[in-house]
């Protein structure tokens, strides 16, 4: 087996424009399912709709059940320049980090309904601390803010158009929430496909990780090993922690759905007394994979964290000649796109 690299180009690859999807398929389980065998390299093709074909009775299946919040919201200065802003975490009521376009300490931000923010810093990273003049953010953002899709998403849609999204970029079984961007390889699944996948003896164990800037903040160092991946909330419901002991007492796979997921599962193998709090780990090539057995996921951006993580569970060789392949049948890629099973 070759030696894992940590050159950040080495996680570079080139890939057409009009593959990046902008929108979900629909219904959400027609997208495309690849399907890789880790061991021998075999890639297969199908729908997500028949992604039972290679789940067994007894795998269970991890749902990170994180819902997102529309925390994209559109503002000016007082002197009428326009500010985007994107909301990150609470930190009491009325006070939020943030990431906002052309800010300064000391600014006012003015927002729909007569509601304003004052930035009160502006760390060296552009995260800025707002205070709102409300202190139900929370509200505010149900009734003016959209979804929080990602840059290269909403390049592609008509200028002047942000339609809020929130419900395509939710997954069927969100309860809690708390993230700033989707899960989205639990975006294929409807409420038919998991009734079915139940029916035929799959199980369903649900936790959450709340996707904060760690997971798609940019990579920009060289040695991949520098990067600082900055810690997000995760809680591990007991019952849930039960199930995936008893599976793995028994044999069965854990499959998990999606990067977020594999996050907790592995943070979660190395401490399980820690069934909630915050958690920075970072997979890369070179991870030994303690809790997760199957990955249902996504086709990521390059040099990406979620990339590096893929990587290291299939194979950086493997998971390329699967990409590659994946581009010549015409694939949809990332949030929107279609789907990958690394089994």
């Amino acid at each position: 087996m070759n030696s894992p690299t940590f050159r950040l180009q080495d996680y570079a690859f080139e890939h057409p424009d009009e593959l990046v999807a902008s929108a979900p398929a629909e219904p959400r389980d027609s997208s495309r399912l690849l399907v890789l065998d880790r061991a021998s390299g075999k890639v297969e093709h199908a729908l997500f709709s028949d992604i039972g074909r290679w789940l067994k009775p007894g795998d269970h299946l991890v749902l990170n059940r994180t819902k997102v919040l529309p925390v994209r919201l559109q503002g000016r200065k007082p002197t009428g320049g326009k500010v985007e802003v994107l909301l990150i975490r609470e930190l009491a009521p009325g006070c939020w980090t943030a990431m906002a376009s052309r800010v300064k300490a000391g600014q006012k931000i003015l927002l729909d309904s007569g509601t304003h923010a004052m930035v009160e810093s502006v760390a060296q990273d552009g995260e800025s601390l707002l205070r709102f003049s409300t202190t139900d953010v929370r509200g505010y953002l149900a009734r003016h803010g959209t979804a929080p899709l990602p840059p290269y998403i909403l390049k592609k849609r008509l200028k002047g158009s942000l339609p809020s999204d929130i419900e395509s970029y939710q997954t069927v079984y969100a309860q809690e929430d708390g993230s700033i961007a989707a899960p989205t390889a639990g975006l294929h699944f409807t409420p038919d496909l998991l009734r079915r996948l139940r029916d035929a003896g799959v199980r369903t164990v649900e936790l959450t990780l709340h996707v904060g800037r760690g997971t798609f903040k940019p990579v920009t160092v060289e040695d991949i090993r520098q990067h600082d991946m900055l810690p997000e909330r995760y809680s591990v419901p007991l019952e849930a922690v039960r199930a995936l002991d008893q599976a793995r007492r028994e044999g069965k796979r854990v499959v998990a759905v999606g990067t977020t997921s594999v996050r907790v599962l592995e943070t979660l193998a190395r401490d399980p007394s820690k069934l909630e709090g915050e958690t920075g780990l970072f997979i890369r090539p070179g991870h030994e994979f303690l809790g997760v057995d199957a990955l249902l996921t996504n086709f990521h951006l390059p040099m990406s964290t979620p990339l590096f993580l893929a990587c290291a569970f299939a194979g950086k060789e493997r998971l390329f000649a699967a990409y590659r392949e994946a581009l010549e049948r015409r694939y949809r890629l990332f949030s929107y796109g279609d789907a990958m099973l690394i089994a």
